[in-house]
């Protein structure tokens, strides 16, 4: 199969084309590094060319609320009209768990926009929600400390490796699409102060963590429930001090 990786120079895209390479597929790295700007929709009419597939795994360069609106929101609509055009018959997008129950974060009311645009385009797809990226934690911690203490919401956090995610994405869109949203999640859940704390004290980092219910997660407020799944989930094979072992070998 041919399938392009919308993205594909970044953390999740690099290494979902290496997978798929690795697999016998041809999978296309496509990014403003190599030419493809969804956002302008540049360069797309040639990189979907005979594709089977598409994969969107793109981050917005900024998350000021309209910045990052606008690109989500643009990149799909030109994204889903150059599919069309080139009959692409699988789009697949990685999206966010609980992306819709936090309207006060910019970032996740822009990632529903994206999800509109693609139910919108007539191409059939599968939209992959993922937890918040193991990878990511630490940046999580220093986002929400104020003076020295780590200060987060009371909900739970499962959060889910890139390489987890990697698999799934691969497995998903090899398959035919589902015209539907998935879930996905690491296989531990537990209160969002915790996973962080485990986080710091597996890397040396003396920060106290506290919960806070009036502390908000990149301006949205955190409930029980905001950010792990709500029904059934594809959950990863790697838990959280597998990934803290992994991380400090590497």
């Amino acid at each position: 199969m041919k399938i392009v990786v919308i993205g594909g120079s970044g953390l999740v895209g690099s290494r979902l084309v290496a997978l798929l390479n690795e697999a016998g597929h041809q999978a296309l790295a496509a990014s403003p590094r190599s030419g493809v700007n969804t956002v302008k929709g540049e360069g797309l009419t040639t990189a979907l060319m005979n594709a089977d597939a598409v994969v969107d795994v793109t981050n917005a360069p900024s998350w000021e609320p309209q910045a990052v609106l606008d690109f989500f929101r643009t990149s799909a609509r030109n994204l889903g009209k150059a599919e069309v055009a080139a009959g692409v018959g699988h789009h697949v997008a990685l999206s966010i768990v609980g992306t819709d129950r936090m309207p006060e974060n910019a970032y996740f009311a822009a990632k529903v926009a994206q999800e509109e645009a693609i139910r919108a385009a007539g191409v059939p797809y599968t939209i992959v929600r993922a937890t918040q990226f193991m990878e990511f934690i630490g940046g999580i911690a220093d986002f929400s400390t104020e003076s020295g203490t780590v200060r987060v919401g009371d909900g739970q956090f499962q959060p889910i490796a890139v390489d987890d995610i990697v698999a799934i994405l691969s497995q998903v869109a090899l398959a035919g699409p589902l015209n539907d949203t998935i879930d996905i999640a690491g296989p531990d859940r537990a209160p969002f102060a915790e996973i962080v704390a485990r986080y710091l004290k597996s890397v040396g980092d003396a920060r106290p963590v506290v919960t806070d219910s009036k502390a908000r997660y990149y301006g949205g407020v955190v409930e029980e429930l905001s950010l792990v799944p709500l029904g059934e989930a594809r959950i990863g094979q790697i838990g959280l001090d597998q990934w803290l072992a992994q991380a400090k070998r590497g």
